[in-house]
């Protein structure tokens, strides 16, 4: 992967969303990672892959984790954000609380699995968009 530290640039965002997203994936399979972490790179890769696009159709956004408040803004700027890609809304929920002992209970295998499926939904969705090909 060829890579790019340019804020500025969507495909930048577009490789940190890829690589958020291969560690949420992969990071299961190592002793001693917690799910709740896991969970945290599920979410940073849909926000990363969400800011891409936001960057690419030339749309400002504010410092926000909120995936909801993204979407808001591709929609306002007439991207039509598919409704499976909506769900991944759920995911904003692990951007601070799973962060830190103690301000969340611990995930689930399923509720990490989820999160895991509805991340890779939204980069592939974004990748398929920064590509020029029908989402």
């Amino acid at each position: 992967m060829m890579r790019s530290d340019d804020p500025t640039d969507s495909n930048s965002w577009s490789e940190r969303s890829k690589s958020d997203l291969l560690l949420a994936e992969q990071g299961g399979n190592i002793s001693g990672v917690f799910l709740e972490d896991l969970c945290f790179n599920a979410h940073q890769a849909a926000e990363k892959a969400l800011k891409a696009i936001c960057i690419y159709h030339g749309l400002e956004f504010p410092k926000t984790h909120s995936l909801v408040r993204l979407m808001d803004i591709l929609e306002e700027g007439g991207i039509t954000v598919p409704s499976q890609v909506k769900s991944a809304d759920v995911l904003t929920q692990y951007a601070v609380q799973t962060r830190y002992p103690g301000l969340a209970e611990e995930i689930t295998q399923e509720e990490y699995l989820e999160a895991r499926r509805l991340a890779r939904l939204v980069v592939l969705w974004a990748d398929a968009l920064l590509s020029g090909r029908d989402a």
